[in-house]
């Protein structure tokens, strides 16, 4: 397996995991959407991305940011992280996992932290390899 930052060459593997992600969790998103995202894993230096390969085909992609905390020195959220179903349950998750926290730690933001679905079928990896926070509620604004 190889995992690598995403390049402009990467676009139509990336677009067909990313629009995989949206189907599997119901989401419906704009062509523009697709275009806006892309333009920001490439352009700006907070938000990144990342492809895993196997036999030179991209089977994973995580979508991850670096932000300021209040009471820490900096936070990594992963924000997006899927698999295709083909190679699912053979290290790859684990893998882009552990590529971006060392990432995060190498560029001074030592705490990752990402959401979940309570009944994602992810949680059994989830469970494995993070520190789950019983009782902690996630509110969400919505205006009006």
């Amino acid at each position: 397996m190889e995992i690598s930052d995403l390049t402009e060459s990467d676009r139509a593997e990336w677009e067909i995991l990313a629009r995989g992600k949206d189907a599997y969790f119901d989401v419906r998103r704009t062509d523009d959407s697709y275009d806006r995202t892309w333009r920001r894993l490439l352009d700006d230096d907070r938000i990144r991305g990342i492809a895993a390969r196997l036999d030179g085909t991209m089977v994973g992609i995580a979508h991850y940011l670096f932000h300021a905390s209040v009471w820490y020195s900096g936070k990594c959220y992963l924000a997006d992280l899927f698999v295709h179903e083909n190679v699912r349950r053979k290290g790859v998750a684990t893998a882009l996992i552990e590529w971006v926290a060392r990432d995060a730690d190498e560029h001074g933001f030592p705490s990752l932290y990402w959401n979940t679905l309570e009944d994602a079928p992810a949680r059994a990896l989830y469970d494995r390899v993070g520190k789950y926070h019983d009782g902690f509620i996630l509110y969400t604004y919505k205006r009006q």
